[in-house]
């Protein structure tokens, strides 16, 4: 599959976001204007987000009213959440992506 560059580039900021910080999840977000914004996994004892969850609040409290495109870079699949908040937001699909970047979904 080949993807659109705009959308390699989130996976790539997602994928450097987890690595960067040693999380188990990176996830980036591209508003209607572009815009990127990247984020990783929050584990803490009082209080636990996705990095979906993450990336998705910067954008909203940076003023994104929708999004383009969602990517999330795990082990694992993404939470029912994560597919409700951007589905709310007007993503058809996240791309997932494993650790080494290959697109999963």
């Amino acid at each position: 599959m080949t993807l659109d560059p705009e959308d390699s580039k989130i996976i790539t900021l997602a994928r450097a976001a987890r690595a960067r910080n040693g999380s188990a999840e990176g996830a980036a977000v591209r508003d209607e204007t572009g815009r990127t914004y990247s984020a990783t996994n929050v584990a803490l004892q009082a209080l636990a987000l996705s990095a979906v969850q993450v990336a998705v609040g910067m954008a909203i409290s940076s003023g994104a009213q929708t999004l383009e495109a969602v990517a999330l870079v795990s082990e694992g699949e993404p939470s029912a959440a994560d597919a409700a908040v951007a589905a709310e937001l007007g993503v058809k699909s996240l791309l997932v992506a494993g650790p080494d970047g290959t697109l999963r979904s």
